[in-house]
Parts: structure tokens; C-alpha cells; sequence
């Protein structure tokens, strides 16, 4: 207890040096990172915005961190991530289309009627065992043909390495489901149902998981409002909570990127009345206790 106590103190006092406010140096601005140790960058009195403040690693004191994380680091994984594409395409040739790779990271792309050949073969073969799936999500692509985008992460704990595959779909086509193969993709595919309305052949019990009952819609697609279609709320006459038509002051548009509507107007002005005044707020009224 006392070295842990000790460890604490030690903690907050380097953090305690490290708090130093931004200053002024000969003119200059100097930025201040808060760490264990305190790094400083001499920045140039013209940047309008010290976010902008440049990290050269030459300037004395400046800090020392890359501000990006380089994809040299990976080549040599990337190579890997290269030829195990490539086999894997050898493999499965009718139903990979393409791979990709950025990176550390492998992504194949597959067709629906692929689903569960890939599969299957990610999770038995002995060069794969992918026996997890982390997750299961979608992206809608409005502008495409099939517009939304089925993707699926992977682990395989055997060999500590992770695979990204990517399907299609519409609304009208289905995807097979992989609740056969892997447990877990059970709520997965629900989400996805549920948030893009994508369907799944084969799935046990595919209804809604996150939205209430009777929701109208799919929250996560690109053309449904930000409003919503129906609003919620509790009648103190009916005592319990409604569901009526959503009442908009103004009627629902649709705004493309470049309009006006998403233009800048200006950078604002913070500005107070001279006769602002907060209310009173009444005195809170004491019971006596009754005798």
C-alpha cells in the first residue's frame, strides 16, 4: 500500500511540472505539450491558430515525435500482406475478386454468393484459422448500384494476424449469413439489418436489435433525416409515453454538398446585451416538521 501510495505521489508531482501555460519568448509563441515531460516549439507570431504550430524535430527543444505514422515502417509486413493476398486469391479464385493492402492491414473483396465458401475457408484451413469474427458493420454508398458496403473483421488467434473482407448489397439483394460458421455474427447481422436494412439469408432470428419496436426506417442509411419520422414522448393525461408524427416548423429538403445551405457564414461574434440579467430564482420553501 505505501509503494503504491508512493508511485501516486511521484505520478502527480511530474505531472504537476509538466502543466506550463503557453508563453512568450523574444517575441515568438512557444506551445506547450502536456506530458511527463514538457516539450516546446517555437512558433512563429504570424500562425493565426497554435494548432497549426509547425513540430519540426530540428528546432532545440522541439518535439520529437513524428506528427504521422509512416507506412515505410510496414513495408517489410506489407510484403507479407502481399503474397498472403495472393495465395489466398490462388486458393479461392471464383469467389475473391480483388485485394488490397495498406499498410499492416489486408482487405479481399468478395462477391455475396462468396460468403460463405470464404468463409468457410478462413476459419478451417490451417494457413487461415480466422475462428473469430471482431465485428460485423456496413457503409452506404448512395451514388453506387449496390450501395451498401457489408464488411467484416476477422482475428485469427492462432497466428495473432487480422483480415478484412468486404461484400455488397442493395435493398432488394441478400447477403448469406455466417451464423452458421461463427456464433458471434448472430447480433452482428442484426445491427446491420436493423441500422441499413440489409438482409441476411439464413439467420435464426433477424429482427431488430437497437431501434424500439415498430421504428420506421434505417437510422444509418445516407437519405434518412436527421429528424427522424416520428417523435416520442410522455402525456401526463394518458399517463404513458406516446409515439405521434413528427410536427417540423419547416418541411423536410434535401441539401447537396456545395450549396449554399453548407457554406460558411463567418467566424461569429460572441456578443452579450447590456441589459442581460439572470432571474431570481425563488427561495426554496422549508417544511416545518409536523409535531
Amino acid at each position: 500500500m505505501a509503494m503504491r501510495v508512493k508511485n501516486h505521489r511521484a505520478l502527480v508531482s511530474a505531472l504537476r511540472t509538466s502543466r506550463a501555460a503557453p508563453t512568450r519568448r523574444n517575441g515568438t509563441n512557444v506551445r506547450t505539450f502536456t506530458s511527463t515531460m514538457q516539450h516546446q516549439v517555437v512558433v512563429s507570431p504570424d500562425t493565426p491558430n497554435m494548432r497549426h504550430a509547425q513540430r519540426s524535430p530540428d528546432t532545440p527543444g522541439g518535439l520529437k515525435v513524428p506528427p504521422i505514422n509512416p507506412a515505410d515502417k510496414y513495408s517489410a509486413k506489407a510484403d507479407d500482406m502481399h503474397r498472403y493476398g495472393s495465395w489466398l486469391m490462388g486458393c479461392l479464385p471464383k469467389y475473391i475478386q480483388q485485394f488490397s493492402v495498406w499498410k499492416d492491414e489486408l482487405v479481399i473483396y468478395i462477391s455475396p454468393a462468396g460468403v460463405i465458401p470464404v468463409f468457410t475457408f478462413l476459419k478451417y484451413n490451417t494457413a487461415a484459422e480466422f475462428t473469430q469474427v471482431s465485428d460485423i458493420t456496413a457503409v452506404d454508398f448512395p451514388t453506387k448500384e449496390r450501395r451498401f458496403e457489408v464488411v467484416y473483421n476477422m482475428l485469427s488467434v492462432r497466428h495473432n494476424s487480422r483480415i478484412r473482407v468486404k461484400t455488397y448489397a442493395d435493398e432488394t439483394t441478400p447477403v448469406p449469413s455466417i451464423t452458421s460458421l461463427y456464433d458471434g455474427a448472430n447480433w452482428y447481422e442484426r445491427e446491420v439489418y436493423d441500422l441499413f436494412g440489409v438482409f441476411f439469408i439464413g439467420h435464426p432470428d433477424l429482427r431488430r436489435i437497437m431501434t424500439d419496436y415498430g421504428f420506421d426506417g434505417h437510422p444509418l442509411r445516407k437519405d434518412f433525416p436527421l429528424t427522424g419520422y416520428t417523435e416520442i414522448r410522455y402525456d401526463e393525461e394518458k399517463k404513458r409515453i406516446v409515439v405521434e408524427p413528427l410536427e417540423l416548423t419547416q418541411a423536410f429538403r434535401n441539401f447537396e454538398g456545395g450549396t449554399a445551405a453548407w457554406e460558411q457564414v463567418g467566424t461569429g461574434v460572441d456578443f452579450k446585451p447590456d441589459t442581460f440579467k439572470l432571474p431570481t430564482p425563488k427561495p426554496e420553501e422549508k417544511e416545518e416538521p409536523k409535531k
